[in-house]
């Protein structure tokens, strides 16, 4: 029997409640400690103008620190277990301190497929940085697996 029912597919291309943030150097550099990147461009502003950017730049995986809003209707789950599936990304313009950044995620594709404990349930969603000047920052694609 399919799990994905009429309800979920309306869901699908319905963009999440955006949300702003503003780029912090002081976030950037505690990021770039976090994860061991000494990399001066995320730490020193003249490292960061000598290699040909505004500011202190922020590393690519710092878009994980920026959350999507709630959706404007939530999902009707049917499963309580929930697995990573992998994102890929798309890099289109560098996070620099001071930028502010709005994110919006939406549901792209939903399927399902057996596996050896049943059905899966597989959501994918696109997320998409967009910067003060309308301009795209990057997207993620992301899938979510539960079951």
């Amino acid at each position: 029997m399919p799990v994905i029912t009429s309800e979920m597919r309306a869901l699908i291309h319905l963009d999440t409640v955006p949300v702003t943030y503003e780029i912090e150097k002081g976030a950037i550099r505690k990021f770039a400690r976090a994860i061991g990147d000494a990399n001066p461009i995320y730490h020193d502003d003249d490292a960061a103008r000598g290699a040909g950017y505004r500011g202190i730049v922020a590393p690519p995986t710092f878009l994980r620190s920026l959350v999507p809003g709630p959706e404007r209707t939530p999902f009707p789950e049917p499963f309580d277990r929930i697995l990573d599936g992998g994102s890929q990304y798309t890099f289109d313009e560098p996070l620099i301190a001071g930028d502010r950044v709005t994110v919006v995620s939406k549901l792209v594709e939903l399927f399902e497929k057996q596996g050896r404990l049943g059905t899966m349930l597989f959501k994918v969603r696109e997320i998409r940085y967009q910067n003060q000047h309308g301009r795209l920052a990057a997207t993620q694609r992301t899938t979510t697996i539960t079951y």
